[in-house]
C-alpha cells in the first residue's frame, strides 16, 4: 500500500468505474487527496512494486471526517461523490469517524485491507468506527466479511453500514480532564503531582479524621503500588491503593473526602479497582476492612474470610473480606501481545507510545571495535 500521485490516481478512478457505479469523478478524488494524501491509497502486489516507479492495480479510499462530517452523515447529508473537503479532517488531525469511501481491489487486492487496518490501528485512528454504503451486490458480500453489519443506530441514513471499533472505556481510565462537566472520572495516578493528590487526601481522612499516625499511614508500600485517583470534575474527590501478590491482590487505604461522601466516588473506585484487577488476570481480591463497614463491601461481592479473626492496627477494629472475580477473557496475561505488556498501566486498551515506534527501522549494532 503506497501513496499514490494524481497520474496513478487517474488510471485507477478510470478502471474502477468499469465496475462500481456512481463512482466520484477523478477531479473530486483528487480534490480530496490534495486535502488529506491519507484518504487515497493504492495497492499493489509486493512482488510488481517498483519503488522508483509505482504503478497501482487497485486502491482504497477513505474519508476522515471531523464533527460536522460526522453529524451530516447521521443526517444522510453527506455528499459522498462531491465531498466537501470542509467535513474532513486535516493531516494528522484525529477525525471523529472514518467513512469507507471507495475499494477497488481485484483478485488478491482485497487482502490490501489488512494493510489499511494496520494503518488505522495508529493512534490518530484507533478505535474509530468506520461507515460505508455498499452499491454492489459483491461489495456487501465483501464487507460482510469484513465484519461490517448494517448500521441500526443512525435512523436518518439508511443503507449505512458500520464495522464498530470503539471500545468501551474500562472504569479505571474514565477521568477526562478539563471536560467542562462535573462527571466522577477514574484514573491510575501516574505522576509525582498525582500522587501528591493521593497524599492530600488520606492527609485529609486518615490523619486528620483518624488522627492516625504519620508513619502508621505512610507504611513503605506508596512506592510497590498502583493507586487510583477518583475526581469529580477536575477536582481529586478520592483514592484508593492497589498492591498485587502471587494468587491475589490486595484494596488498601481506600479514602473519600469528608465532603464528598454522598458522592458515588467510593463506589466507583471500587468498581473500578475491581476491572483493575481483572484486566490484570487476578481471581481473588482481599481488603482489610474496618468492621463498622462490612456491610458496604458486602454490596461489591466480598465477604468475611472464614477462621480469620478480627485485628486491629491504627486504633481500628478490622476484619479481612475476600471477593472472587470472574475471568476477564481479554485480561493481561503470559502470552499476551507483546505490545499491550508494554502500554501504560491501565491504559492497555490505547496504542502506546513505544508501539507507534515500532515504525521505525530497528537500530543495527555497531561493528566498531572496542578499545
Amino acid at each position: 500500500m503506497f501513496e499514490p500521485n494524481e497520474e496513478i490516481i487517474t488510471d485507477l478512478v478510470a478502471k474502477a468505474r468499469l465496475s462500481i457505479p456512481g463512482l466520484a469523478l477523478t477531479s473530486e478524488a483528487i480534490k480530496v487527496q490534495r486535502h488529506n494524501p491519507n484518504c487515497i491509497m493504492a495497492l499493489t502486489r509486493k512482488s510488481k512494486f517498483d519503488p522508483a516507479a509505482p504503478a497501482g492495480e487497485g486502491f482504497i479510499a477513505i474519508l476522515p471526517l471531523n464533527s460536522i462530517g460526522m453529524e451530516l452523515l447521521r443526517l444522510n447529508a453527506l455528499e459522498a461523490t462531491k465531498p466537501n473537503v470542509k467535513f474532513l479532517a486535516r493531516p494528522g488531525e484525529r477525525p471523529k469517524g472514518i467513512y469507507l469511501w471507495a475499494i477497488f481491489a481485484p483478485g488478491s487486492g482485497a487482502a490490501g485491507m489488512a494493510l489499511l487496518m494496520r494503518k488505522l490501528a495508529s493512534e490518530q485512528y484507533a478505535g474509530l468506527d468506520i461507515y460505508t454504503r455498499p452499491v454492489t451486490p459483491e461489495g456487501r458480500n465483501f464487507l460482510q466479511v469484513l465484519g461490517f453489519a448494517e448500521d441500526t443506530e443512525i435512523g436518518h441514513a439508511p443503507d449505512l453500514w458500520v464495522f464498530r471499533r470503539r471500545q468501551k472505556t474500562p472504569l479505571y481510565d474514565t477521568y477526562m480532564p478539563n471536560s467542562g462537566k462535573k462527571d466522577i472520572g477514574v484514573t491510575v495516578a501516574r505522576t509525582f503531582d498525582d500522587l501528591m493528590r493521593v497524599a492530600a487526601i488520606r492527609n485529609s481522612v486518615y490523619i486528620g479524621e483518624q488522627e492516625c499516625p504519620y508513619d502508621e499511614e505512610y507504611d513503605g508500600n506508596d512506592l510497590a503500588a498502583v493507586h487510583l485517583l477518583a475526581y469529580i470534575g477536575d477536582e481529586p474527590v478520592g483514592c484508593m491503593r492497589l498492591r498485587f501478590f502471587a494468587d491475589f491482590a490486595k484494596f488498601e487505604r481506600v479514602a473519600v473526602r469528608k465532603e464528598f461522601r454522598k458522592s458515588r466516588a467510593a463506589i466507583k473506585l471500587i468498581q473500578a479497582g475491581l476491572k483493575f484487577c481483572q484486566k490484570k488476570g487476578y481471581r481473588r481480591v482481599i481488603g482489610h476492612a474496618q468492621t463498622r463497614l462490612t456491610t458496604f463491601w458486602t454490596r461489591f461481592g466480598f465477604r468475611p474470610m472464614e477462621d480469620r479473626k478480627h485485628f486491629i492496627f491504627s486504633d481500628y477494629d478490622y476484619v479481612e473480606m475476600i471477593a472472587d472475580l470472574e475471568p476477564d477473557p481479554d485480561a493481561v496475561i503470559l502470552g499476551a501481545d507483546p505490545y499491550l505488556t508494554i502500554r501504560p498501566e491501565g491504559r492497555w486498551h490505547i496504542p502506546g507510545i513505544l508501539e507507534n515506534s515500532a515504525s521505525r527501522a530497528a537500530t543495527q549494532p555497531s561493528t566498531a571495535k572496542k578499545r
